[in-house]
Order: C-alpha cells, then sequence, then structure tokens
C-alpha cells in the first residue's frame, strides 16, 4: 500500500481495508486515529467500538476512546476505557496512567498512587506519569518521594518545566529555600507560570546569603 499523501487519503485507505476485510480491528483503529485527525470524534468513537468488536485486546482502542470520554468532561467513562485497557493487555503503562490521572482529578489520591507507580514500573520513562505521580505524593505529604520522583523526570527531560515547579513546592515544604527558589526560576525562564502563592512564599529567600 502507498504511503498517503494526507489524512483524507490515509482514511481512505483504511475504508477500502475495512472493505476487503471487515473483520480487521487494526483497519477500525487506524481510521479512528485519522478521523480523530480531523476533529471527527463522533465517527472516530464508532470506528474505536468496532476496533474493539474486531480485536478485544486492542488496548490502544480502549485508550483513545477514554481519550475522547475525557474531551466531553466524563471521568468515569475515561476510567471504565482505561480500566479495560489494562485487562486487555497486562503492564499497559499507558492505561496505567491515565486511571491514575482520573482518581487523582476525582480526588482518590491513594488509588492514584498505586495505579500510577504500575504504569512508572511498566514504563520508568513515563515523564508523564513520573510527575502525576510526584504530585500525588505530594497531596499526601510523602515529601521526599515526590522530590525523588520529579528527580527521575529531569534526568529523562532536564528541561521539563512542570517537574521544576514540583520540586519548588517541594523543597518549600521542607524549608529548602534555596532549592525551591533556583527550581522556581528553572520553571519561570522555560515559560511556566508559578503560582502567585508561591512566588509570594519565595521572595524573601531570592537574595539570601546561602544562594
Amino acid at each position: 500500500m502507498e504511503k498517503p499523501k494526507n489524512v483524507e487519503e490515509f482514511i481512505a485507505q483504511q475504508k477500502a481495508a475495512i472493505a476487503s476485510n471487515p473483520e480487521c480491528g487494526t483497519s477500525h483503529y487506524n481510521l479512528a486515529i485519522g478521523l480523530l485527525g480531523q476533529k471527527k470524534y463522533d465517527e472516530a468513537e464508532k470506528a474505536l467500538h468496532e476496533a474493539v468488536s474486531c480485536s478485544p485486546n486492542l488496548a490502544e482502542a480502549y485508550v483513545q476512546l477514554g481519550g475522547i470520554a475525557l474531551a466531553r468532561g466524563d471521568l468515569d467513562g475515561c476510567l471504565k476505557y482505561n480500566q479495560q485497557a489494562v485487562r486487555a493487555r497486562a503492564g499497559f503503562a499507558e492505561g496505567y496512567g491515565n486511571i491514575g490521572f482520573v482518581y487523582l482529578q476525582k480526588g482518590e489520591v491513594d488509588k492514584a498512587i498505586e495505579a500510577l507507580e504500575k504504569a512508572t514500573r511498566w514504563n520508568p520513562k513515563f515523564l508523564q506519569a513520573l510527575t502525576t505521580l510526584a504530585n500525588a505524593y505530594l497531596l499526601k505529604g510523602r515529601v521526599d518521594e515526590a522530590i525523588d520522583t520529579n528527580h527521575k523526570a529531569l534526568a529523562l527531560e532536564p528541561n521539563f518545566a512542570v517537574a521544576h515547579n514540583n520540586l519548588a513546592i517541594a523543597y518549600l515544604e521542607k524549608g529548602e529555600f534555596s532549592l525551591a527558589v533556583t527550581h522556581c526560576e528553572k520553571a519561570q525562564a522555560l515559560g511556566y507560570e508559578v503560582a502567585p502563592e508561591i512566588l509570594k512564599e519565595l521572595e524573601p529567600h531570592r537574595n539570601s546569603p546561602d544562594r
């Protein structure tokens, strides 16, 4: 099959593949990805349901369905689809990362930590899951674990502004003001909008002699 020149051609190819083999879950999934690229969410959702109907273990399709649910503000729907994703494929880090994110949004921090720890165990380079896990640790007062997890994120991406911001907050909690200011300034230099109350707390420490 020729490489498609654009999304329309890609979609046409997938529709042709489905016409010749309607039971191919991957073709339905690929069609959905093309439709998502065009922001045709209802059509994409239909194609994703066809995909999992043909291939019940297609974990990525459940994750995409969860993404559509989340875009509609349906946290429970997003959670349900990602739970199906990790049932479909053991050790599916992306599914666990999304489950953790949703639980954190719902204020169920312990459940979030459990899911995010699984995500980062299965994929230690899962940047978004690491920073979300660090946030969850911070909410539970597990400050040292939050710091350690943010540093793991920065080891992967030194200019990840969110991790620098999180470290500013964590070090502020520990009273390590010099480190807090350093990471706050890095976050700001990278374009992150640090919360005004954090800036206010750090202001007296910006020119302290230990910096």
